[in-house]
């Protein structure tokens, strides 16, 4: 079941084929621990620690294991191999804030706008937020508080490159001396890595519980619902869970009864809580609305409503349509708007929920009255239940369980892997007479960091300051998990194994380009799309930059 070619024993084409297919595994890995921590974002139990702790640490895992792997192999070579780790962590870290970052910057541009005041804004709020005949230099994206404080933790964070390459710098001598020398600096760097890593993490879950990681959740389940990959339901009806319970236990004390006609009476009950939940489905189902409104009229016919839930996965028929209109038509027009379509969708999944539990009473009741008929009746052969057609208490359970799967195949798949491509990295750089660091820093982004690339210019490209937001703040984010928890693996690769760090060039490069965007971010409130055409450039020049320093004398 594992990986056994020697890379060293094929032939060109047969190293080749190595490349992609270990680096096919590598993104499809990835992409399964993405999509699986997307999944978990979906259940509010968990949402907060999944998106503070358990989302930033599984990102990292693929570049971590390559990192790993690179420096754990025979002693002899282990020097050698370690420049691969390292052209994956320079590599990853400079791709994800120059590449992503500037196609983000031109996926989520709007026009520019200039105040009497001399204030430039950018346009989020009217139509068209981008023009076509605007110059490409007044069109830009808004940089949030967010990012800016993302910024300044992604600079902090990088003190530990400092302390390992200062002594770095003065030592000289063969490997063995260098290592000798750095090797209490490097279990220094790897306290404050683990220390910075852990005061992260908190930072974060501080964050969610305060809230701030609610745009990301809002912007997985919007996309989750597009791609058909949860009901509406299954993706909203945690939400009004409270509502339902403190509707239920309204009723159990009293004798008056909700004709349902009005949404109102149903508010007027739970007015605390559904006020919340009203304003999340508002933030959630704001783009379907506009794009089940065909017509633009800012209101949804029947035929519109009936497209809306059967494409987010819901059953509804045309009488149960009508129904819903005119529940919450209040002007009677034959047409809902938007704030009546909110209402409905609440109303709808609390409706389902009741129906789902007095069918379960119903038929838990029929089966105790015939179960002494079992025998005389013909049997049936059991149906697998479709995903969308669950209660939405078991599509948590199922979302759960799918989601954990994904992870755990995606992090088995990540070790099993990640040390044949290093070899494979390895063995390419050495018939090209290249240094492994300059085909790790090319090829390893390529296979670890593929989803984090797709999913910001998924986000950025929704145009809002929310979704830009959820985009350059997750980049920044990468590459603190990079100045922490990946870099503490080289901490202790140095100070356990007795390795040397002997890579000036390449962590001038890294520190040279998030000192660079990080003060980008806090330099002012718009970044421009010329800005972005700059930092895209980055990329490249940073590998002739380290072939530069090398070619100086600096290691």
């Amino acid at each position: 079941m594992f990986p056994s070619i020697e890379a060293s024993e094929v032939g060109t084409t047969g190293l080749f084929w190595l490349i992609f297919s270990y680096g096919y595994v590598l993104f499809y890995a990835s992409n399964l621990i993405s999509e699986g921590s997307d999944l978990l974002m979906l259940v509010p139990s968990m949402a907060g620690l999944v998106g503070s702790v358990v989302l930033p640490l599984l990102g990292a895992i693929p570049d971590g294991a390559i990192m790993l792997f690179s420096g754990i192999g025979d002693i002899s070579t282990a020097q050698e191999t370690l420049s691969v780790g390292v052209g994956a962590l320079a590599g990853s870290t400079i791709m994800l804030l120059t590449i992503p970052w500037a196609l983000s910057i031109y996926s989520g541009r709007v026009n520019l706008e200039e105040g009497d005041d001399g204030v430039v804004s950018a346009n989020y709020t009217r139509k068209p937020k981008l023009s076509s005949t605007q110059p490409i230099a007044k069109t830009g994206v808004v940089i949030t508080d967010v990012v800016c404080d993302g910024g300044k933790i992604m600079m902090i964070t990088t003190i530990p490159f400092f302390l390992i390459q200062g002594p770095a710098l003065m030592l000289h001598g063969n490997g063995e001396d260098v290592a000798s020398g750095e090797k209490y600096y490097a279990l220094s760097g790897l306290i404050l890595c683990l220390i910075s890593f852990v005061s992260y993490l908190i930072y974060q879950l501080r964050m969610s519980k305060a809230g701030e990681n609610k745009d990301k959740r809002i912007a997985i389940i919007k996309k989750l619902l597009r791609n058909g990959q949860i009901s509406l339901s299954g993706a909203l009806a945690p939400e009004v869970h409270t509502i339902h319970t403190s509707t239920m236990q309204q009723s159990s004390t009293s004798t008056d009864k909700t004709d349902g006609a009005d949404y109102g009476s149903i508010g007027s009950v739970v007015h605390e809580n559904i006020d919340v939940v009203k304003a999340y489905f508002k933030e959630v189902l704001r783009e379907s609305f506009l794009r089940y409104d065909t017509d633009g009229n800012n209101v949804l016919e029947t035929n519109e409503i009936k497209s809306f839930f059967y494409d987010l996965n819901e059953r509804i028929t045309n009488e149960e349509t009508e129904e819903l209109i005119n529940k919450f038509d209040a002007d009677k027009n034959g047409h809902i708007c938007y704030e009546e379509f909110i209402n409905a969708c609440v109303y709808f999944i609390m409706e389902q929920k009741v129906a789902r539990q007095n069918a379960q009473i119903a038929n838990d009741s029929t089966l105790e009255t015939n179960k002494n008929d079992d025998d005389e009746e013909e049997e049936e052969e059991e149906i697998p239940e479709d995903f969308f057609d669950m209660d939405p208490d078991e599509q948590q359970r199922a979302i759960k369980k799918r989601a954990f799967t994904m992870l755990a195949i995606g992090t088995l798949l990540v070790l099993v892997f990640s040390d044949p491509m290093v070899d494979v990295m390895q063995e390419v750089a050495s018939r090209m007479g290249l240094s492994p660091f300059y085909v790790s820093f090319v090829l390893a982004p390529l296979a670890s960091n593929a989803s984090e690339v797709l999913a910001s210019q998924y986000y950025a490209a929704k145009k809002t300051r929310k979704t830009i937001t959820v985009s350059l703040s997750a980049l920044e984010g990468a590459a603190v998990m990079n100045n922490t928890f990946c870099l503490s693996i080289f901490m202790g690769l140095i100070y356990f194994r007795g390795l040397a760090w002997q890579y000036t060039a390449e962590t001038m490069a890294i520190l040279l380009v998030q000192f660079i965007i990080g003060f980008l971010v806090q330099k002012n409130k718009i970044m421009r799309t010329t800005e972005a055409i700059a930092i895209l450039s980055i990329f490249p020049l940073s590998i002739a930059f380290v072939a530069t320093m090398e070619a100086f004398g600096f290691d």
